[in-house]
């Protein structure tokens, strides 16, 4: 049985924030490398579920059930088993020579003199088509530094450029695990949040883009790696499959095919390669799909508890005295408490499995399409860890071009012009709409 709404249990929570962000900053001020990713996420959040555990007023035998239960929650096991299929197809495109395909597609097709928006570009449906904004950057890194040391382009603002597009891939492919996590836990299709997220982003890109145009590059060629064009079919063909609406578990399936098929039919790719690299990509999900059982866990007790609803009480106090029509006051509470999560923890995937209960509680409440609290909720966090000076994309590319990490994040460009865009969105409360009704 739930308790009342209680601060108490959000302990808990506050105690995981509290290890994840502060060994971060530790790490941070001492000069390592990826500071925030030196201590794993899973192990984190072990003290927190023993807190948990110790806090709740059932018996024991209970407490153990009302975790177990947590982690065998139907969307959590869904989630992960989406989390297998992306990495999965991940892999193995990227190891039949997919992303070389799709970075060669982007620069044989781009002129010279628009390079920048054409990277943006690029790196956008580079990271739609993986699903992932880490692999898309160190996949593009060299070209783009090669890029930019031959056209004499500041090193800052390319590196800011290519954080953009992967960005804007994170936050709508339908095979990122901000996706998967954000139409799980608000009970929505990919399909209907990808079509609700597009109306912000592309805005949001297609501004980005002509912002770009106004920096004068110069026209040096620029170096296109050898690849096989039509390597790059499956990452096209899953992104067609996904907006006709098939189910995510055949489109990542057949994505995975047919990225081995195109392998062994143009780059002598094996079979025995092939299922390593799809037990790879299992292996590469690894802390997120340990994460998200976890998570799964601690939120039930911390439901249990009272602590959600205290939460969800929370900023439906501070968003009503705010704004008097229910559809911005959750739309405004999402965005807010997605914020600030992602402040803390650094990472925009536990961000949106931290705040995904409350955000839909929030939605429910305010009359908010469940499409519509998915699409905030994967946009803010996606803004948040795009502009992180300890995220782990501007460490990357940091490091990658030799940048302090607070020189990139001042330029994702992208990222500043989407929350705007969203926050417009928001007052003026066009496209958002509300829930469809029950039905008997």
């Amino acid at each position: 049985m739930t308790q009342p709404a209680s601060a108490k249990a959000l302990l808990p929570l506050a105690l995981f924030l509290l290890l994840f962000l502060g060994t971060g900053i530790y790490f941070q001020l001492t000069g390592v490398d990826y500071a925030f990713y030196q201590l794993a996420s899973p192990v984190a959040i072990l003290p927190a579920i023993v807190l948990g555990v110790l806090l709740s007023k059932q018996v024991f035998e209970e407490r153990i059930n009302t975790f177990v239960a947590g982690v065998g929650e139907r969307n959590i096991i869904t989630m992960c088993l989406i989390y297998l299929l992306a990495g999965g197809f991940s892999t193995v495109a990227a190891a039949t020579g997919g992303v070389d395909a799709m970075v060669a597609l982007g620069l044989n097709i781009i002129p010279a003199s628009f390079i920048l928006p054409g990277l943006f570009i690029i790196a956008a449906v580079v990271s739609t088509a993986m699903g992932t904004s880490m692999g898309t950057l160190a996949a593009l890194s060299p070209v783009a530094l090669g890029i930019a040391e031959a056209a004499n382009i500041d090193l800052a603002l390319m590196a800011g450029v290519l954080v953009s597009g992967a960005m804007f891939g994170d936050n709508l492919s339908i095979i990122s695990d901000t996706t998967i996590a954000a139409t799980r836990t608000q009970g929505c299709d990919m399909r209907d949040k990808f079509k609700a997220n597009l109306k912000i982003a592309l805005p949001a890109a297609l501004l980005t883009v002509i912002w770009l145009t106004t920096y004068d590059t110069s026209a040096s060629p620029a170096e296109i790696p050898a690849a096989n064009l039509w390597l790059s079919v499956p990452y096209f063909v899953i992104i067609a499959l996904a907006v006709l609406g098939l189910n995510v578990f055949a489109v990542l399936s057949l994505g995975i095919i047919m990225a081995g098929a195109f392998g062994m039919a143009t780059v002598d790719y094996q079979w025995v390669a092939f299922s390593q690299d799809i037990y790879k990509g299992f292996t590469g999900m690894q802390e997120i799909f340990l994460l998200s059982l976890l998570i799964g866990g601690l939120s039930a007790l911390i439901r249990q508890q009272g602590g959600l609803q205290f939460l969800a009480n929370g900023v439906a106090r501070i968003t009503s005295a705010l704004f008097r029509q229910p559809q911005q006051r959750a739309a405004f509470g999402i965005v807010g408490l997605t914020a600030v999560t992602n402040l803390a923890v650094a990472n925009n995937t536990v961000t949106i499995l931290l705040s995904g209960e409350v955000s839909k509680n929030l939605a429910e409440n305010g009359n908010l399409a469940a499409r519509q609290s998915a699409s905030l909720l994967d946009i803010t966090a996606c803004v948040v860890q795009g502009v992180l000076p300890y995220g782990a994309q501007a460490l990357l590319m940091g490091a990658s071009f030799g940048l302090s990490p607070l020189q990139v994040s001042l330029h994702t460009g992208y990222c500043f012009i989407l929350l705007a865009v969203t926050l417009a969105v928001i007052i003026w409360r066009k496209p958002l709409e509300g829930r469809a009704p029950a039905t008997a």
